[in-house]
């Protein structure tokens, strides 16, 4: 696996990746973040409300790379979030639950959403979350493949709760982002840019607070994690 932890926090960061966690709720998505940016898991955990973020650095190919990792709720209420909440996003990582049929036959309705407001070169991760769970499942992974695959999707299969492939998942998920974000900035650099790739290039390293602040003001944090 090409990446891994920081060690030296003070050390300049390269790139600031932006990446939405979204599927129906309850299926994990608050869980999987906490797992990945702070190694927890927190089992009174309460429905997220709202728009909440955790960050974690890491290096990605020998670049620093902090991941500003969004998550918000999955209800239908709360879709009114979506124009701010993909706004800049490079990343999405798309969850449903191994155990319920209806949060992976909610997935198409995701990725249309996805890529009708967000830049057409994000990345997107769909995640089967809870596969722990081996008597529950109602998903059969031969589904899930199958649809990543029609859909050009990356696809893992995860456990919050004892943390298998959460980590590879996000790290294979910043890669591929990092694949993209270089592909362009070598086209931009030769020359080629056009009107998205300078879009793209010029959201690449941010003032990550006063970039958090802006875009947390408009979507009205709120948070109920009781981790």
């Amino acid at each position: 696996m090409n990446g891994g932890e920081l060690e030296n926090h003070q050390e300049k960061v390269d790139y600031v990746f932006k990446v939405v966690v979204i599927g129906d709720s309850a299926v994990g998505k608050t869980q999987l973040l906490s797992r990945f940016a702070r190694n927890e898991f927190c089992l009174d955990s309460k429905s997220t409300i709202g728009v909440e973020f955790q960050t974690r650095t890491v290096t990605i190919k020998s670049k620093v790379v902090k991941a500003q990792i969004w998550d918000t709720a999955g209800q239908e209420r709360y879709r009114a979030v979506t124009s701010a909440y993909y706004r800049g996003a490079l990343g999405a990582m798309l969850v449903y639950d191994t155990t319920k049929r209806q949060s992976f036959d909610h997935v198409a309705r995701w990725v249309e959403e996805l890529r009708g407001h967000a830049d057409n070169s994000i990345v997107i991760m769909l995640i089967g979350n809870k596969a722990d769970l081996v008597d529950l499942r109602a998903v059969p992974t031969e589904d899930a493949v199958e649809f990543a695959e029609n859909q050009g999707l990356f696809f893992f299969e995860t456990s919050a709760l004892n943390g298998d492939n959460v980590e590879p998942a996000f790290f294979k998920l910043l890669e591929e982002i990092h694949n993209v974000v270089s592909r362009k900035t070598l086209d931009y650099s030769n020359g080629n840019a056009n009107e998205n790739n300078g879009g793209l290039l010029k959201g690449l390293k941010i003032d990550l607070k006063s970039g958090a602040d802006f875009e947390v003001s408009e979507i009205k944090k709120l948070s109920t994690c009781s981790c």
